[in-house]
């Protein structure tokens, strides 16, 4: 997907004019940016606001930069867009500080690993260094508030074709453009995963035969109606409904016979509406009449029967039937010591750079902290990682952990080509084995922990093997450390994160994202550890949590389960009962998961 950069002129052309004798310094434009792509042009005004390109009030722009191609899927984009709320909202719009320019650097540095030229994110900096242009300061802002933050014309936001699909937010109040909501199956072919929560149309049996071929591990029902009859409209929203309640849990399929005259002599329809159900591919019931109740009940029976409830929802576990925040290790220590322990390297712009972001956030908020150069501070971090004593390095990996907080920087991460950072830090202390500093270890744990502060990373975390190894390597070589309890803690808070992720999954009736030889060789670390940890109780407490999460609702017939019983996972849980009194309740929800 190509991206451009849309250059506005906020003056009209009076800054290249005037701008010498008012503030001594000969100023070309107030610029005024936005990024285009996919069609649509985004931009930071009265929040972060879409359109379509150069529909905007400002008129057509004054230059377009071809920026370069993205490979990003839209859903990873707009996911990302939608962390930036909270950064780019309406109230923290500044002229000088925290404008449309920054909004375009950032979401340009996620999307193709660069900013934009520095000429005009320098701009406001320019004229606040003379001045006329400090004296002038509040009234500037105040003044061009009606222009930069302006609503767009209702003409030019972009609407989409469909609903909006979950988890894809959207902007100016409107849903967003890219999703996909094609209740027509003509628009998917046999190797493309289905739409769920809706309704899909079949008018050949080609097309009925692939969708019946999707649910083959599940379950389906057709809908046979035609347009001569009037009691199938009665249940027209009934069945709608019921399939945004199956999710992904059934395929509901609707077949007018008045087009499709194959299907209703394949399967011998003689009247309208007629329903046909199927279970795990074979036919399971049929039945006659507009009733909406009969429809309800059999439906939902027939999903009950393919997705039976497992166990454990019958429970009542107050810690292990709930969701879960990620630890985040977000402490910023003194920053003047963590540079003096750094040698020659705290002297690069690139360190003092990311060093003033994280100092200008924490006392001022992210809307103050522009953020700096990361390409620049990650190259530096990878070429310290090959080329650097281990003793030195985990200033650099702390102060990157200081800053992983914001999701601009966690962003970006998620974003880089091959992860190459990610992979270069989790893997630093499995390569130096048992010469890795404790200093080092501990503060790469706490960074992996912040890594989770990104739903973009955290799932990538999970699915990626380039990235889920390194991790499970450097959680399972320091549950090993039994030198140093916070290093066991550090590592179960971030066995607990992965745990966490997956498991908000299974709450939400979805498949997991962590494989299952993955989960198995985490809850084998995890269960080696709980039976010697005799020592942290917060380790503890990590441990427990993390092999709850992981055991709740996890298949019956599994290799979990398998290695419960292989290593006495109950029997190790039971006996940290005496461990703590505050630990006991925990310990008795982890006991009925592992029954």
């Amino acid at each position: 997907m190509e991206v451009e950069l849309y250059v506005y002129d906020l003056s009209q052309g009076l800054a290249r004019q005037m701008s010498q004798n008012f503030l001594g310094v000969q100023i070309d434009a107030v610029y005024h940016t936005a990024l285009v792509l996919g069609g649509i042009e985004y931009f930071f005004g009265a929040g972060i606001q879409q359109t379509y390109p150069g529909a905007t009030h400002h008129g057509r722009p004054m230059e377009v930069i071809p920026l370069g191609k993205t490979d990003l899927p839209i859903e990873i984009i707009l996911e990302y867009l939608d962390s930036l709320r909270q950064v780019y909202t309406v109230e923290s719009y500044d002229l000088f500080t925290h404008n449309c320019n920054n909004f375009t650097n950032d979401f340009a540095m996620f999307l193709l690993g660069k900013g934009i030229p520095d000429h005009i994110t320098s701009l406001p900096q320019t004229v606040l260094n003379t001045p006329f242009g400090q004296m002038l300061k509040p009234q500037l802002d105040s003044a061009m508030r009606g222009i930069t933050q302006a609503p767009v014309a209702p003409a030019a936001i972009p609407q989409s074709s469909g609903s909006s699909q979950a988890g894809q937010g959207n902007l100016n109040g409107v849903r967003d453009p890219h999703s996909s909501s094609i209740s027509s199956f003509g628009h998917v072919n046999g190797d493309s995963e289905l739409p769920t929560g809706q309704v899909h149309y079949a008018t050949t049996l080609k097309k009925l035969d692939i969708l019946l071929a999707s649910a083959r591990n599940s379950c389906a029902v057709i809908f046979f109606t035609s347009a001569t009859c009037p009691p199938c409209k009665l249940v027209y929203p009934a069945y709608d409904e019921l399939a945004a309640e199956a999710g992904n849990k059934a395929v509901l399929i609707k077949v007018d016979l008045s087009e499709a005259y194959e299907i209703g002599s394949r399967y011998q329809v003689r009247a309208t509406p007629t329903f046909m159900s199927f279970l795990k591919g074979e036919k399971e019931n049929e039945w006659v009449g507009a009733s909406e109740g009969q429809l309800r009940g059999n439906v939902r029976m027939l999903i009950q029967m393919a997705h039976p409830p497992h166990p454990h929802k019958n429970l009542r576990l107050r810690t292990l039937q709930r969701r879960h925040r990620t630890v985040t290790y977000a402490k910023i220590p003194p920053l003047d010591k963590l540079m003096g322990k750094m040698g020659s390297r705290c002297t690069d712009p690139a360190v003092t750079a990311l060093k003033d972001f994280i100092r200008i956030r924490e006392a001022s908020g992210a809307s103050d902290a522009a953020l700096p150069s990361l390409p620049t501070f990650t190259s530096l971090l990878n070429r310290s990682i090959n080329d650097d004593p281990p003793d030195s390095l985990f200033p650099l990996v702390d102060l990157l952990r200081c800053a992983l907080v914001d999701p601009r920087v966690s962003g970006f991460l998620a974003a880089e080509h091959a992860h190459s950072t990610v992979v270069a830090v989790l893997s630093k202390p499995q390569g130096l084995d048992e010469n890795c500093p404790y200093s080092l270890r501990i503060v790469t744990l706490q960074l992996a922990c912040n890594l989770f502060t990104s739903s973009i990373l955290a799932t990538q975390l999970l699915q990626d093997s380039t990235l889920c190894t390194p991790l499970l390597q450097l959680i399972t070589s320091s549950l090993l450390d039994t030198a140093h309890p916070p290093v066991r803690v550090a590592a179960a808070s971030l066995a607990f994160n992965m745990a966490a992720v997956n498991h908000v999954r299974r709450l939400d009736g979805k498949e997991d994202i962590l494989s299952e030889s993955s989960q198995v060789e985490l809850l084998a670390s995890l269960l080696e550890t709980i039976a010697n940890e005799n020592e942290s109780e917060d380790s503890v407490r990590g441990l427990l949590t993390a092999i709850g999460l992981l055991m709740y609702e996890a298949p019956r017939d599994g290799e979990l389960v398998e290695l419960c019983q292989a290593l006495g996972a109950k029997e190790s849980v039971v006996a940290k009962k005496t461990f703590s009194a505050d630990l006991k309740d925990l310990v008795t929800e982890v006991e009925q998961v592992l029954a």
